[in-house]
């Protein structure tokens, strides 16, 4: 039988300071593995220096094509974004213009290309690239980062597939939302992972944390831990410390202070120890080491 490995990881590194300290915090002293630069973010400067100094903090890039800023001027992706260079706010409105606004595909292009380029620049590994929003699960998105994989060797990238009896299990209310986000995504990941599989591109074997974005608390962590199977599984938070950048973007129901806790949960740790469940990363991931 596969041991149990479980990838803790957290999204948004680089939208704000708040977001930098918890993302560090966590992991220097609590349970997260990985985390995802949004290299266009209020802070991302400073998330680069924080994670040269923490090695054993695995990065990927947090590809944003909704809700933030491009890294491209308006005048080459204007068909993308605001004369301020802000995406749209809506992602379901964006992720629609992918297909059907004329010539918006090589713009788009254009945008993730360079998104990943930047993270390049910053000297950092990159482990793995997931979307804000789950943009990168787009069909879209998703054959453009395949035809770019080779060229920047992408060799993982998430794969958003929720056991929904699971997550019903723990939690049966917004029962309606999770089925149809369930629904969404299993038909995403369907068409997906055929084809990240055939380039050979790593993926975690499962998932956990859509349908309970912003609200993986300790008591919620402590009923996940006990469900989760062999084989390599991916939980991903939003921790922060609340400033002003988070408020701006975040839902304000997000309990992200209370994320940050349950991820440096002594609790936590000792429940992955019971359940022998070690930590892993994306880095290893795609090292085979996990």
């Amino acid at each position: 039988m596969q041991p149990k490995r479980v990838i803790v990881s957290a999204d948004d590194f680089g939208m704000s300071p708040g977001i930098n300290e918890a993302v560090l915090r966590a992991h220097t002293d609590g349970v997260l593995t990985d985390t995802s630069l949004m290299v266009n973010g209020a802070a991302a400067d400073e998330a680069i220096a924080l994670a040269r100094a923490a090695p054993r903090l695995s990065v990927g890039l947090h590809l944003v094509l909704a809700q933030g800023r491009a890294t491209l001027p308006p005048r080459e992706i204007p068909d993308l974004v605001d004369g301020d260079g802000f995406f749209r706010d809506q992602e379901i409105r964006a992720a629609l213009g992918y297909f059907f606004t004329p010539g918006v595909r090589a713009q788009v292009r254009r945008e993730i290309a360079a998104q990943i380029e930047k993270f390049l620049a910053s000297g950092l590994p990159l482990s793995h690239v997931d979307g804000h929003v789950n943009i990168h699960m787009h069909p879209t998105i998703l054959n453009i980062l395949l035809e770019l994989a080779e060229r920047y060797n992408i060799r993982a990238l998430r794969l958003t597939f929720e056991p929904l009896r699971a997550a019903l299990q723990i939690d049966p209310r917004h029962a309606a939302r999770k089925i149809a986000e369930g629904l969404t995504f299993a038909a995403l990941s369907s068409y997906a992972r055929p084809r990240m599989d055939a380039r050979r591109i790593r993926h975690p074997d499962r998932l956990f944390g859509l349908h309970r974005s912003g609200h993986l608390t300790e008591s919620y962590l402590l009923q996940l831990l006990s469900r989760i199977e062999p084989g390599v599984t991916e939980i991903y938070c939003h921790p922060a410390r609340l400033d002003a950048e988070v408020r701006r973007w975040r839902p304000a129901d997000y309990e992200s202070e209370a994320e940050l806790v349950a991820l440096t949960s002594a609790r936590i740790a000792e429940r992955i120890q019971e359940l022998s469940i070690a930590l892993t990363s994306y880095r290893e991931l795609v090292s085979g080491a996990a």
